[in-house]
């Protein structure tokens, strides 16, 4: 409780929580990025959260669409928290309503809001702060000049966090090209160098490998049957658009 207590008197507000405060005493790195993202900014960051979970760290996002669920679920849901911005008995979005569940039975889900708030266009700002506050840098994985991940790097600015961000090519992600171009943000080149940097990586099982691919759900079946369902049963891993979405221990 005393790191919660540290977070209130930081953010200056009550903060409702269902799920392990423990995860609050170890290493944390906040990721945010565009709800509509690329599909090599989502696989890149779930590599990248992977990578950080490996070495023991902690990955903070916002429980939306986009990067901020690929955050959530390449760290696995035991090694995550999500900020919403709603009353934290309220799953938003629904189409991540069962992994903000896994998170809430094996990480941690933080809100500033009541039971039976709403989210609203001030409520995502003020969730984006709490984000940012949690973490010791921020990564920005891919955004626009005007979003609410923009917003969040002047949070970070104004608190003094270190900013990464992926390399994009010309013309995409103007908003992470524009911190490159004025020297607010470091590029990650190298995303197993960059988890070391906080951490120690542990080694992953051939299984434990094969899950975090992604493999298509009838494949799983047909190569490890009655294990797969057993996982699926536990929340160790979710089913989506038939494709294997692993969860964490």
């Amino acid at each position: 409780m005393d790191k919660l207590q540290e977070l209130i008197a930081q953010i200056g507000t009550k903060i409702y929580y269902k799920g392990d405060l423990s995860l609050l005493q170890r290493p944390k790195i906040s990721i945010v990025g565009a709800r509509r993202a690329s599909d090599y900014a989502k696989r890149t960051t779930y590599q990248l959260a992977s990578a950080l979970a490996r070495r023991g760290c902690v990955v903070v996002s916002g429980g939306a669409m986009g990067i901020d669920a690929m955050a959530h679920r390449g760290a696995g849901a035991a090694n995550t928290i999500a900020v919403v911005a709603s009353g934290i008995d309220i799953r938003y979005p629904a189409i991540n309503k069962e992994l903000i569940a896994s998170i809430e039975q094996r990480g941690l889900v933080l809100s500033r809001f009541e039971e039976g708030f709403r989210p609203t266009k001030w409520s995502f700002v003020v969730r984006n702060e709490m984000v940012v506050a949690l973490g010791a840098v921020l990564v920005v994985s891919e955004a626009d000049i005007k979003s609410g991940s923009m917003r969040s790097v002047e949070y970070a600015l104004d608190m003094g966090k270190p900013i990464f961000v992926l390399p994009h090519r010309l013309g995409e992600s103007e908003g992470t090209q524009k911190l490159l171009q004025e020297g607010k943000a470091q590029p990650i080149w190298d995303i197993e160098a960059f988890a070391d940097r906080f951490g120690q990586s542990e080694p992953l099982d051939e299984f434990e490998v094969y899950l975090r691919s992604n493999p298509g759900y009838e494949e799983a079946l047909q190569r490890f049957g009655q294990k797969i369902l057993e996982l699926e049963l536990m929340g160790t891993i979710i089913i989506k658009g038939g494709k294997i979405y692993y969860q964490g221990e």
